[in-house]
């Protein structure tokens, strides 16, 4: 699977037929899909190329809307551990679409976060949004964990 991300040292097994690749956030395997590739790709990006602490970042981090469960693919927390960021990913070969922003969107009505990230490995967008104005602004380029947090 061609992304646009730089490698790191994968961790794949097979078991009961099955590929698995180790995430290294849960600190378990977990089923090989085209979007866990992308996943899996990106928060070692987000650690080893960008600064954001391990710690602080969460994959498939569930809400909750009355009844209805969501999942966000991955969160990063600031150091209070109140969201910051959401992370949602797609297959290489998914387009970045409306649908896309729209599904990260409703995460971000229950988690209020500052910035929100889309991405399929290829494909990169980063929006900083800003709630007094009610508007948002894509960044050129994903900042620095220190950058984010000092904006």
């Amino acid at each position: 699977m061609e992304i646009n991300l730089p490698p790191f040292n994968i961790k794949i097994r097979e078991q009961e037929g099955k590929r698995q690749i180790f995430d290294f956030l849960r600190r378990r395997y977990v089923a090989l899909t085209p979007e866990e590739w992308v996943r899996q790709h990106f928060v070692h990006y987000l650690v080893h190329h960008k600064g954001y602490p391990q710690g602080l970042l969460a994959n498939e981090v569930e809400l909750h809307v009355g009844e209805k469960r969501l999942r966000c693919d991955s969160v990063l927390y600031d150091r209070t551990l109140h969201p910051l960021m959401i992370m949602e990913y797609k297959a290489p070969d998914i387009e970045l679409s409306q649908r896309v922003f729209d599904q990260i969107s409703v995460y971000n009505m229950l988690l209020h976060v500052d910035f929100l990230v889309v991405s399929n490995g290829r494909q990169h967008y980063c929006c900083q949004m800003d709630y007094d104005r009610h508007s948002y602004r894509f960044l050129p380029t994903l900042p620095e964990y220190d950058r984010i947090t000092s904006l």
